[in-house]
C-alpha cells in the first residue's frame, strides 16, 4: 500500500530520481522503497499481512485480527477457521 499526498516538489523529485535510477527486478516497488527509505512509515501488520509473517514470526501474528492480506494470502486457510 502506498499513500501519497500530492506535491509538485515531490513529483519533480520522483521524476528526476527516476531518470538516473537503473531498472530493478521489482520495478516501482524497489524504486519507491529506495526513494522513500528515510521518510516512509510502515503500516501495522494487521493491514498488510503476508504469509511469510506466519512462517517467520508466528508469535507476533494473530490471523483473527488481520484486516487486509496480500493477494493469495488468506491465513485463515491455514488456521482451520474456514473464513473463506
Amino acid at each position: 500500500m502506498f499513500v501519497y499526498e500530492p506535491s509538485l516538489a515531490i513529483y519533480n523529485d520522483l521524476l528526476t530520481t527516476l531518470k538516473v535510477t537503473p531498472p530493478t527486478p521489482f520495478a516501482e516497488q524497489n524504486y519507491l522503497n529506495m526513494f522513500l527509505r528515510d521518510i516512509y512509515r510502515p503500516i501495522p501488520w494487521i493491514y498488510n499481512l503476508v504469509m511469510a509473517m506466519l512462517w517467520r514470526h508466528p508469535e507476533n501474528v494473530d490471523p483473527e485480527k488481520a484486516k487486509v492480506c496480500a493477494a493469495g494470502s488468506k491465513p485463515w486457510r491455514f488456521t482451520g477457521k474456514g473464513r473463506d
